[in-house]
């Protein structure tokens, strides 16, 4: 009799953990597959984008863009992917669309979108300070400000640095040194820093 009990109580021990794993393991299987169509692809691009393996991470963005047009975080990976092969032009096109993109559709209550609003027109601005269009630049870092400038303000919680190599300005000081520097006379101006402007960081809020 004891026996029995003793492997009846196995029996039903062996069972719960059993159906324990199984519930687990679905509720993962259906968070997986309720994920937004584009994500994982996103998440692929992103760290393709970190282990500097450009042409899969566009691939995935491309992948991610195919199945849901104008996703937010695929958009932006695709961008960062071509700021970082300096591919200029292209990043400033993708940026753009996204900016049009999410001022049309933004909502007042989605902070993650306006933290990436704020993301694309600072990154816009990096391009553009770059390529040396200060005025142009300081526009975006000053829109970028505006529209949240917790999600430009540098290396912290909920942003990726990409291509860190030297100390660099936040968005708030670049924008403040290129307003200083633009009220000087030409010939007087500091507006280019080779070994700073490499180093600038590109944002990109955690989740998108």
């Amino acid at each position: 009799m004891n026996v029995n009990s003793n492997v009846l109580k196995r029996f039903i021990i062996y069972m719960a953990i059993l159906t324990f794993v199984m519930f687990t393991v679905w509720g993962f299987v259906k968070s997986f597959m309720n994920r937004p169509p584009g994500d994982y692809e996103t998440e692929v691009c992103d760290i393709r984008l970190k282990d500097k393996k450009y042409d899969q991470a566009l691939e995935a963005a491309n992948e991610a863009l195919v199945k849901t047009p104008n996703h937010r975080g695929a958009m932006m990976c695709k961008a960062l992917v071509f700021i970082s092969e300096k591919k200029y032009i292209e990043a400033d096109l993708v940026l753009t669309n996204l900016i049009i993109f999410l001022e049309k559709n933004l909502e007042e209550d989605d902070k993650t979108g306006t933290g990436t609003l704020a993301a694309a027109y600072a990154n816009r601005g990096i391009i553009k300070d770059r390529n040396k269009k200060y005025d142009e630049a300081l526009k975006d870092y000053v829109k970028a400000l505006g529209i949240d400038h917790e999600a430009v303000a540098g290396p912290g919680l909920g942003t990726i640095i990409l291509n860190y190599k030297f100390k660099s300005s936040s968005v708030k000081e670049r924008a403040l040194y290129l307003n200083e520097q633009l009220q000087l006379p030409e010939d007087e101006r500091v507006l280019s820093i080779k070994e700073l402007d490499e180093g600038q960081v590109m944002h990109k809020p955690g989740k998108l």
